[in-house]
């Protein structure tokens, strides 16, 4: 119940003391004061009204010693005149938008997204992303502390302004999303507990912002990308490649919910954004019923448009593979040495991965081998070090596979 209620929670005493960081306060004020009444006098029927009220009454109690006491105690007197959840959905886009202000570093922009809107304990962020939890706890504190500072207004922007804020919305979940999907590091493949905080924000922003096509489309994006979840391990842990994966194990549901929410992106009108379009290329998968029925003329196409609009060196490693997939691995090999020059990729495990396929693929196995051992090198996740071993030794006796 506080995962769901701390959000809502904080985003309206935000807007009620303009200040993020005493609006936590004040929510957790709330949940002290619920943890030691509720067992002896039950659960109420409106929890979350309950935790409100008893928020801003404590804000009343701390404004009381502000010299601004009058004017604050008639605009929370105000407030609570007004009925439960008209301002739910403002107040939590109005949070969406601070906690990813660009004003503030991407990681701290991740950690105060999972901290005030995801209910996530600094705990739970740390062991997520594999840092020290002292390393968390000063993010947000800094945080919240740049942004009491900066005196950034509580309200969803408009204009420019709009698409920029935006843009760092949609960055962060993405990036919890990524980091639950294919973890960077550690033992596990997948942190479904991320994916899962990453769809529900994703899903909420859509309701919150429901004419934005790029917020549909990564949604879309999200949801076919989760429903391989389950067909991405193996029995023993171990991370199986999509063209080797059961198809059978997708999720049929997430694939429907991420092709009809691209479908609104593309029905919102214009030229389809990043997002939209790799949930597009995305699509190209979750609609073949098996691998040798991917459509990968169409997704070297949707990757030419995605790198003429977004310009990167990983999109263009990405759009060689696709060629290699549509036109022979002669041509896809062609396209990644181009790139293997690039200083963004030095340290990029996925480039030696890439071009060791191709390699073998096209029978040079002793090259190959070189190229799965050099990515296996690179990455710092044990699951994918595993594969690529494997993927040299298969190398080493001939297997192209």
């Amino acid at each position: 119940m506080w995962r769901i209620e701390s959000p809502k929670l904080i985003a309206s005493l935000t807007r009620i003391v303009r200040d993020v960081g005493l609006a936590e306060d004040l929510a957790q004020d709330a949940l002290v004061a619920a943890l030691e009444q509720w067992p002896e006098s039950g659960v109420p029927a409106k929890p979350g009204a309950w935790l409100m009220a008893t928020a801003k009454h404590r804000a009343i109690d701390r404004l009381r010693r502000d010299e601004r006491l009058e004017r604050k105690h008639q605009e929370i007197g105000r407030e609570m005149e007004v009925q439960e959840g008209q301002q739910e959905g403002d107040d939590l886009l109005r949070l969406m938008f601070i906690s990813c202000h660009p004003i503030l570093a991407p990681e701290a922009r991740v950690a105060l997204t999972l901290r005030l809107l995801a209910s996530l304990t600094t705990e739970e962020i740390a062991r997520a992303f594999l840092v020290p939890v002292s390393t968390i706890a000063q993010r947000i504190v800094r945080a919240k502390r740049t942004l009491t500072e900066a005196r950034v207004p509580f309200d969803v922007p408009s204009g420019a302004e709009l698409d920029a804020r935006l843009s760092s919305v949609l960055q962060v979940i993405y990036l919890v999303f990524n980091e639950g999907y294919s973890a960077t590091a550690g033992d596990d493949l997948i942190r479904a507990g991320l994916c899962e905080d990453a769809l529900r924000l994703g899903r909420i922003l859509a309701g919150l912002a429901p004419k934005e096509p790029e917020v549909h489309g990564l949604v879309a994006l999200m949801e076919i990308q989760a429903s391989r979840t389950r067909a991405r391990v193996g029995p023993s842990g171990e991370m199986v490649l999509l063209l080797d994966q059961d198809r059978g194990r997708w999720d049929q549901l997430l694939i429907r919910r991420g092709l009809a929410a691209l479908e609104r992106a593309e029905q919102l009108g214009g030229a389809l954004g990043p997002y939209a379009l790799q949930a597009a290329i995305a699509a190209c998968h979750a609609r073949a019923r098996t691998a040798s029925e991917t459509d990968w003329a169409r997704i070297v196409a949707l990757y030419d448009a995605l790198a003429e609009l977004t310009p990167s060196s990983v999109v263009e490693l990405n759009r060689a593979v696709a060629v290699g997939m549509a036109f022979g691995p002669a041509a896809g090999l062609e396209l990644v040495d181009a790139l293997r020059s690039d200083p963004s990729l030095t340290t990029y495990h996925f480039l030696p991965s890439a071009r060791g396929d191709l390699l073998a693929k096209l029978g040079r196995h002793d090259e190959a081998r070189a190229e799965f051992e050099r990515a296996a090198a690179l990455t710092q996740n044990a699951r994918e070090r595993e594969l690529l071993l494997d993927r040299a030794a298969a190398s080493s006796r001939g297997d192209a596979s």
